[in-house]
């Protein structure tokens, strides 16, 4: 069938245009199927398709620039007795880089160093932003790098914001996140790469028409 937004398909271009709306409305691979009547396995490999899709247009995304907040964050299991702070046992760790206004870019990082956190924002943060950070020691050294305008809130401190120095806007996406991945009851280790993205697509684009904005997207790079 000729299909526009997915290659050597065959599903109709109206019926995948109804799967998009489905996905934008964020329902369930089992409720889309019902809904359109295709069969479950061939929703659930067209959704994981589009979440590939959607996590290389955000790899391939321009650096942020401007007032930009960041931070880590720690997705999985219920913490393990014992085990706390950063680098919790059993949690994936996610860091975050938030445009204030704007958009935000998330990467799975395998800890919360300052050479590993400074690798991602050496390659995402335009070196004439403004970075908002916590106080913890892997943010120390960004001046050092290129990163003239560096202010921290010491949240050990119990200090959480003063004037325009606080990261509320990337703690809101964190948030944002763990509510929505949440409704799936958990999320296979090997597949969360795939929904954390697809979560920031989601979020990014919380003012706009989302089945438009993917139809969009896949007119110019299908599936």
């Amino acid at each position: 069938m000729n299909n526009k937004y997915y290659k050597r398909s065959r599903i109709s271009e109206a019926k995948f245009r109804h799967l998009i709306k489905c996905f934008s409305l964020d329902l369930t691979a089992t409720e889309t199927a019902e809904l359109i009547g295709i069969s479950l396995r061939s929703v659930t490999v067209i959704f994981d398709k589009l979440r590939g899709k959607i996590a290389r247009w955000s790899e391939q995304a321009a650096p942020l620039a401007g007032t930009i907040e960041v931070d880590e964050s720690y997705f999985g299991p219920k913490r393990i007795p014992g085990k706390r702070g950063r680098g919790a046992s059993g949690k994936t760790i996610v860091f975050g880089i938030f445009k204030r206004q704007g958009q935000v870019y998330t990467e799975i990082v395998p800890d919360a160093r300052k050479k590993t956190l400074q690798r991602v924002i050496r390659g995402k943060i335009d070196p004439g932003s403004i970075i908002h950070s916590d106080g913890w020691r892997g943010y120390d050294g960004l001046v050092d790098v290129g990163y003239d305008k560096h202010y921290r809130v010491h949240h050990g401190q119990d200090e959480f914001a003063d004037g325009s120095r606080h990261i509320n806007g990337i703690e809101s996406f964190w948030s944002f996140a763990k509510r929505r991945l949440a409704q799936f009851n958990g999320v296979p280790k090997r597949k969360f790469y795939r929904y954390l993205k697809e979560t920031e697509f989601r979020f990014n684009h919380r003012n706009k028409n989302l089945y438009n904005v993917l139809l969009e997207k896949l007119r110019e790079d299908p599936l």
